[in-house]
């Protein structure tokens, strides 16, 4: 018989001193669902994970990829500004400006990310991405074909 360890039986504060860099947890969070918008204000894509380190001292290496991130043909000036916070508090521009064509066009792809966060915290957090659309006079969106599936994945080390 193979032995198991018991999910939250291995902490950074039981690993041996000077330990450091070791895999702790592993989440994840998907979606496929559209989402839409018209403004220039920051709106939730709908991609969220959450997390509860073990130690202050842990960090959180945070790794997804949003789906059909797409601008609208209706403005040249139209583009897409993609962001990752931790509660409300923006850690990461994932994408300023994406998808510019300069003219009238449709565009669309996918904008993969990655980001090593020391929140100094116990405490459930709430990774998630953000975008709003540059001109806002038309609109961008993400999992623009409803088809392909966004991925976010947290995964707390020990501090080191």
């Amino acid at each position: 018989s193979t032995a198991k360890i018991v999910d939250g039986a291995v902490t950074s504060a039981k690993l041996a001193s000077g330990v450091g860099g070791k895999l702790l947890q592993v989440v994840s969070g998907t979606t496929s669902t559209r989402v839409q918008n018209n403004t220039a204000t920051y709106a939730d894509t709908g991609l969220t994970v959450n997390i509860t380190p073990s130690a202050t001292s842990s960090k959180i290496i945070i790794m997804g990829t949003q789906a059909d991130v797409f601008k609208n043909n209706g403005n040249s000036a139209n583009s897409v500004h993609l962001r990752l916070v931790r509660g409300s508090t923006e850690i990461l521009d994932i994408a300023d400006r994406a998808f510019l064509t300069a003219s009238a066009l449709e565009n669309m792809g996918n904008v993969s990310f990655h980001h090593l966060d020391s929140p100094s915290s116990t405490s459930q957090l709430t990774y998630k991405t953000q975008f709003h659309n540059h001109s806002s006079v038309v609109f961008a969106a993400v999992q623009q074909q409803g088809a392909g599936k966004s991925t976010i994945i947290a995964m707390e080390i020990a501090g080191w």
